[in-house]
């Protein structure tokens, strides 16, 4: 549980506004999408490969 204390005189707006920053950057909302369903080590495993050549050829791309 992430806790935001509001600073004396800070508006309610702003608090939030750091509320969710905080919630993107620790990708809160991206680890509850993901432990939806059951992933099979093998299938996170197919998936991590095919973002990793991905990556690289979008780089060796890019270089051209």
């Amino acid at each position: 549980m992430l806790i935001i204390t509001i600073k004396p005189g800070e508006h309610i707006e702003r608090a939030i506004k750091r509320y969710k920053n905080k919630v993107r950057k620790t990708k809160q909302v991206q680890q509850l999408r993901s432990n939806q369903y059951f992933t099979k080590k093998s299938q996170a495993r197919r998936e991590e490969i095919a973002k990793a050549k991905y990556k690289e050829d979008y780089e060796r791309l890019k270089e051209l």
